[in-house]
């Protein structure tokens, strides 16, 4: 994600073909300013604050804005203190700590017996990306949003003996992983995505540990650069085949488009043989994935710099052999002029997505509810966590939104489940990301800034 915000530092260090003096001179203010951009300003839940951020299926796309210095609004990290806790607006809802003390939590997955499993994972430490100022540069960023920890390179098991909603049993279920992240249950088999590759391992029912060594399926995209690391797994309902999602390794594919070989797609493994197939494209960052009925349905990041409320983050179904864009066109069939269409019949085959979910939100958390189990009001319908933006002004995401569905299909506005992620100083007490339910119902959050996994609840 921040690979392009730091091209006009490349171009200043290495000059860049057609590169004007304007651009050095931007480049000089960019440095300059890039620790004098924190805003003060409080998170806006209105509804026009929703419509402004681009929601729903025909949101009103604004044109693109261009500049040569792109917006930075980092929500400085700050945890949680005392007290705090993250809030509910609807008033059957409560809110507490499932678990704490954890590692940079992502992602959560359910175990049969309800046991739930947390991936403490971040970016790969060894990672042979830029080098000198611009690396400097790209942790700096990433620490002050609360992403610049060490990879725990773990999964850890959560579970709650005595059914009080607090997780009294926390262990190191697996260890020495590389930056994992999707995790999924196929009969006997753990499957876990790692960074670069997919690791099966077998489990047996209730085991609170695994200390047997994993059979590799087969590698996933990873490389020198490796941005938008994280491989998320969903698997087939008849289990033999395992979905995968996988980010670009770029905004727009300024690195090359040898470097997305396999990326910015959902790719299908068939888990007899691990032999893997591109099975939609064009998504630039998909992450969360969940089923609705027999469809496969996605939550997509969407690129950068095109201004405050272009390009909307979206959730879409995924059909199979299907183009939705990435790096040609957005939202459908919207060309973005940066990109060599060096391909313009693939933007005529490019799909509209479903449904939008605000400029830079960052959603990545994405979980269906299509059961007559409801949260509260909270019935049929999607969940998202919105792990939020660093580059827009005002602020958006930071918060986990409920889209209703009907008949399989999003119908209406998203509606704030969990929010106050940002105190009234603009920092970030926490950031939203894989959420899930428990085996009694209620919604967990996983928290990676506040390294917690919060519990929403029925009063």
């Amino acid at each position: 994600m921040l690979a392009s915000l730091f091209k006009p530092v490349r171009c200043f260090i290495s000059p860049c073909p057609r590169q004007t003096s304007g651009r050095i001179a931007a480049t000089l203010l960019f440095l300059s300013l890039l620790w004098g951009c924190q805003s003060n300003e409080a998170l806006d839940h209105t509804e026009a604050s929703v419509a402004a951020i681009s929601y729903g299926e025909n949101p009103a796309l604004v044109g693109p804005e261009t500049s040569l210095i792109p917006t930075i609004n980092i929500a400085k990290a700050v945890g949680w203190q005392d007290d705090e806790m993250p809030t509910s607006p609807i008033t059957d809802l409560e809110v507490n700590k499932f678990a704490a003390g954890l590692d940079h939590p992502r992602w959560l997955y359910r175990l049969p017996n309800g046991d739930i499993l947390v991936a403490q994972s971040n970016k790969p430490e060894k990672n042979n990306e830029d080098g000198g100022l611009v690396a400097w540069l790209q942790r700096k960023v990433m620490a002050a949003a609360g992403a610049g920890v060490t990879s725990a390179d773990r999964i850890t098991l959560l579970r709650d003996t005595d059914n009080d909603g607090v997780a009294d049993l926390q262990k190191v279920f697996l260890q020495n992983l590389h930056s994992p992240f999707g995790m999924t249950l196929v009969n006997n088999t753990l499957y876990v995505a790692n960074t670069d590759a997919i690791v099966a391992y077998t489990y047996e029912p209730g085991q609170t540990q695994i200390t047997t060594a994993g059979r590799k399926v087969t590698s996933l995209p990873a490389g020198e650069i490796n941005h938008h690391w994280t491989k998320n797994l969903l698997a087939s309902h008849d289990g033999r085949t395992l979905y995968v999602a996988v980010g670009s390794n770029s905004n727009i594919a300024e690195n090359g488009f040898a470097a997305e070989n396999q990326r910015a797609a959902i790719l299908a493994v068939d888990i007899a043989s691990g032999v893997k197939r591109i099975f939609a494209s064009g998504l630039r960052n998909p992450v969360g994935m969940a089923w609705v009925d027999n469809t496969l349905w996605t939550v997509v990041n969407e690129r950068d710099e095109l201004g405050d409320n272009l390009v909307p983050d979206y959730m879409t179904s995924v059909q199979e052999n299907a183009f939705y864009g990435w790096p040609y066109s957005y939202f459908g069939q919207n060309v973005d002029t940066r990109v060599e269409q060096n391909n313009p019949q693939l933007v005529e085959q490019a799909i509209k997505p479903d449904y939008a979910l605000g400029a830079h939100t960052a959603s990545l958390g994405l979980l269906y509810n299509g059961t007559a189990q409801s949260l509260g009001p909270l019935a049929t319908g999607m969940y998202v966590g919105q792990h939020g933006s660093w580059n827009r002004k005002p602020r958006s995401g930071y918060k986990v939104v409920f889209v209703p569905f009907t008949d399989g299909r999003p119908a209406g506005l998203p509606q704030d489940v969990l929010r106050g992620f940002v105190n009234d100083k603009g920092q970030a007490r926490g950031r939203p990301v894989g959420v899930i339910f428990s085996q009694t119902g209620d919604l967990l959050v996983a928290d990676d800034v506040g390294n917690v996994i919060w519990r929403v609840s029925e009063k």
